[in-house]
């Protein structure tokens, strides 16, 4: 143990008539222990968050999409699928087609975007079987489902599948093996002008992403009667790719560009939803320098702490200089001291983050019943329960800040009591 750490130790230690800086001491800790842990535990949580609602959207939308420039759309895809699986890390890929259309059903309407898929194909890309909380994907083609049985034994005639999300199955007042009215706004054209084309749909299934945005406006059929709707005859919007590890899609797209070429263009699940994780990021970095201020508090704690103890050990300070200790030494002494007071509630904090975060959900139900309220009410947020995942990058610079803003606060007292004159110290002891 060196000298100057032996010295600077010694002096956290409080005297009787130091008591007053000891608790200034340990409230410096504690200042820095909350700071610490309060970063921690926010920083977990909204990386919980990103990672779910992220989750949620590559759950409906896939990693990749591929589309063709032009209103022709894609002609010989299965060709196209068949090139894009040979690029490495393609986990699958699937037709699609898209449009805007309204949903009517019994004096209730609601305009949404409208997704024909390939039922067998699409369970290798999204996670629509996964969300899908009443009927099978496979109904949508399928002939022999419960519902179109259902509609047969009442002698209704078999109609194409369509599912639907919750949120608009229920403002639409429709359940499984309603009929509902897709009308698209693209119809013939007459005398009188444009009559939009009406087809209908019976529900054969509903599910429920998690997202309100998804689960209001967003409804999925085959993708054969999508053709025959929307006049496309043999083509498709674009493909939807899966790739193994969702940080390598924008280098697969970026791959599957150069291997495809134009008229073709390829768009990753960043880039689609750039705007929403950027406004997560800008959120977490302000976050991070609003909670931040704790410890910068607590720092102007250690200044206090480190000022008054100069004043008292002045006279030891002035005998250490008189036997020789260099204002280097001195400098060295109470910096190790600031240090200390930093790193015990950095460490503190880290310790007391690593413990709350997974019992996160825990303590707010507890919060709940103790005040009878509901913190995050699911029909809001749908969220079952708080997501937070600890990122181990984010704690060493949660730690490094903090230490950094410990040993920037010794500073000035350090240096204030490396110029004390040894002289002026003892003239009056």
């Amino acid at each position: 143990m060196s000298f100057e750490f032996f010295v600077g130790l010694r002096y956290l230690k409080a005297k009787r008539k130091q008591t007053f800086i000891s608790l200034i001491t340990f409230i410096s800790i504690g200042g820095i222990t909350l700071g610490v842990m309060a970063l921690i535990i926010v920083l977990a949580v909204m990386s919980g968050f990103g990672e779910n609602l992220r989750d949620k959207i590559l759950g409906t939308y896939s990693h990749v999409l591929v589309n063709i420039y032009g209103k022709d759309g894609i002609r010989d895809y299965p060709a196209l699928i068949e090139e894009i699986k040979k690029e490495e890390h393609v986990l699958g890929a699937a037709p699609f087609i898209i449009s805007q259309v309204m949903l009517s059903h019994k004096g209730h309407v609601s305009g949404v975007v409208i997704r024909g898929i390939d039922p067998k194909l699409e369970q290798t890309v999204t996670d629509l079987e996964k969300n899908l909380i009443d009927g099978k994907v496979e109904f949508l083609e399928s002939t022999d489902s419960v519902v179109t049985k259902k509609a047969s034994e009442a002698g209704q005639s078999k109609r194409d599948g369509i599912i639907v999300g919750r949120e608009l199955a229920e403002h639409l007042r429709a359940s499984l093996d309603s009929v509902i009215d897709v009308i698209s706004p693209l119809g013939k054209m007459t005398p009188v002008g444009m009559t939009p084309r009406v087809k209908k749909f019976r529900v054969v299934g509903i599910f429920d992403s998690g997202m309100y945005e998804y689960d209001s406006s967003l409804a999925f059929i085959s993708i054969k009667p999508g053709q025959k709707f929307f006049k496309m005859g043999d083509s498709v919007t674009g493909i939807e790719v899966k790739v193994n590890d969702i940080y390598l899609a924008r280098e697969t797209a970026e791959k599957l560009q150069e291997r495809l070429g134009l008229p073709y263009y390829t768009r990753d699940w960043m880039q689609m939803n750039k705007n929403l994780f950027s406004a997560l990021k800008m959120e977490k970095i302000a976050m991070f320098i609003i909670l931040t201020l704790i410890i910068l508090v607590a720092a102007f704690n250690i200044i206090s702490t480190l000022i008054m103890v100069v004043m008292e050990k002045s006279r030891d300070i002035a005998i250490l200089k008189s036997m020789g200790s260099t204002n280097w030494s001195i400098l060295k002494i109470f910096s190790i001291e600031g240090l200390i007071i930093g790193l015990s509630g950095t460490v503190l904090g880290v310790i007391g983050g690593f413990t709350v975060v997974p019992y996160i959900n825990e303590i707010v139900e507890f919060v709940e019943k103790l005040l009878s309220i509901d913190i995050f009410p699911s029909d809001v947020y749908f969220l079952d329960k708080l997501p937070a995942k600890i990122n181990y990058f984010d704690t060493i610079m949660i730690a490094g800040a903090s230490i950094l803003i410990s040993f920037l606060a010794t500073i000035y007292p350090a240096w204030r009591a490396s110029q004390l004159d040894p002289v002026e110290a003892l003239r009056y002891e």
